[in-house]
C-alpha cells in the first residue's frame, strides 16, 4: 500500500464529501478510491469514517488522524517546495486567508501585484470572517484582527483598528445631540449582525455595553456602512470599514472619547524557521505594503 497516496486519498474523501467526488477530482475510479480507504483502515485498525448509503461521518480516530495527515501532507508538500526552490527560484502554491472585508480592501490587491511580479507563484486566497486553524487547514499565512492566544506561531503586527461610531452629517444636522454613548437611545442605529446589540464603550478604564434597538441590521458591513451614509442612523464598525467615507466627509466620527482601545492587525505564519521560500518570500514583500497602507486611526 502506498501510504501517502492512502492518506491523500482519505483527506480528498472527507474534503469532498463522498467517494465518487473524490475520485472524480483525483481521476481515480470510484472502487480504486474504496479499496485505498478499505487498505488504510486495516492497515491502521481503527475504522475512519462510518458510511452508509446517504451519507458519510467521521469517527473519533477519523477525525484525529484527518489532522495529522493534514500536517504531514503540508509538511510534505513543503519540503518538495524548499527542495525544488534550492536553486534561489520563488515558486509554488501559497495558502492565504483574512477576513472577508479586510481581504477585499487590503489583501487581494497586493496578492494581485504580487503574483503579477512573480510568475511561477500560484495562490489560494480565502476570505472569511470564520477563524480557522491554520495547519489543520493547510494554510500558510492568515491576516487577523484582535487579540491572539499565545501560540507556537509568528504574529507580526502591521497595523492596528478599532471600533468607531459614525453618522452622516445630513443625519446629524436634524438628530438630538450626541455627546454620550447613553444617547445612543434617542438615535436610530444601523447594526452589523456579528456584533449583537450590545455596542461597548470605553469609561475611564472600564468598558460599558451600551443595549440598542437597530432600525437596520445587516449581515454584510458594506450595507451597513452605505444605509449610514444615506442617512438612515448610526452604526458602528471597524475604522478601516470606513476609512474611505471618513476621508471624504461622507461620514463624520461621534463618541471619540469612548471608543475601546485598539485591536492588533497581524500576519500569522509558522516560525521563521519552519518557512518555505515562497512563504519568507510573501511575508517580506507584503508587510511593509501592509503597514504603509493602513488608514491613521486619528486622522479623521
Amino acid at each position: 500500500m502506498d501510504k501517502l497516496k492512502a492518506m491523500a486519498n482519505f483527506v480528498r474523501i472527507v474534503d469532498n464529501g463522498s467517494l465518487s467526488s473524490a475520485a472524480d477530482a483525483t481521476g481515480q475510479s470510484v472502487a480504486s478510491v474504496v479499496r485505498s480507504l478499505a487498505a488504510l483502515e486495516r492497515h491502521l485498525g481503527v475504522r475512519l469514517l462510518n458510511r452508509s448509503t446517504r451519507r458519510m461521518a467521521l469517527t473519533d480516530e477519523g477525525a484525529e488522524y484527518l489532522a495529522w495527515s493534514r500536517r504531514m501532507l503540508a509538511d510534505f508538500a513543503d519540503m518538495e517546495q524548499r527542495l525544488e526552490a534550492s536553486d534561489g527560484a520563488v515558486r509554488g502554491l501559497l495558502r492565504i486567508t483574512a477576513p472577508m472585508e479586510f481581504g477585499q480592501r487590503y489583501v487581494a490587491p497586493l496578492v494581485n501585484e504580487f503574483l503579477k511580479e512573480h510568475a511561477e507563484i500560484r495562490v489560494e486566497l480565502n476570505l472569511s470572517d470564520q477563524i480557522v486553524p491554520l495547519l489543520d487547514e493547510r494554510l500558510d499565512l492568515a491576516l487577523r484582527i484582535g487579540h491572539l492566544p499565545v501560540s507556537a506561531m509568528v504574529a507580526r503586527q502591521i497595523g492596528s483598528t478599532r471600533l468607531v461610531t459614525c453618522a452622516s452629517p445630513n443625519y446629524l444636522s436634524t438628530a438630538p445631540a450626541i455627546d454620550t454613548p447613553a444617547a445612543l437611545k434617542d438615535h436610530a442605529s444601523i447594526a452589523f449582525a456579528a456584533q449583537g446589540r450590545h455596542w461597548y464603550y470605553r469609561h475611564g478604564e472600564k468598558e460599558q455595553a451600551e443595549e440598542i434597538t437597530p432600525r437596520l441590521t445587516c449581515n454584510q458591513i458594506r450595507a451597513a456602512s452605505l444605509a449610514c451614509v444615506q442617512g438612515l442612523g448610526i452604526t458602528r464598525l471597524m475604522h478601516y470599514q470606513v476609512a474611505d467615507e471618513l476621508a471624504d466627509g461622507r461620514l463624520v466620527r461621534v463618541l471619540r472619547d469612548y471608543e475601546p482601545k485598539d485591536l492588533p492587525i497581524q500576519l500569522v505564519y509558522p516560525h521563521a524557521l519552519q518557512l518555505s521560500p515562497r512563504v519568507r518570500a510573501f511575508v517580506e514583500w507584503v508587510c511593509p505594503r501592509l503597514e504603509r497602507g493602513m488608514p491613521g486611526l486619528d486622522e479623521v
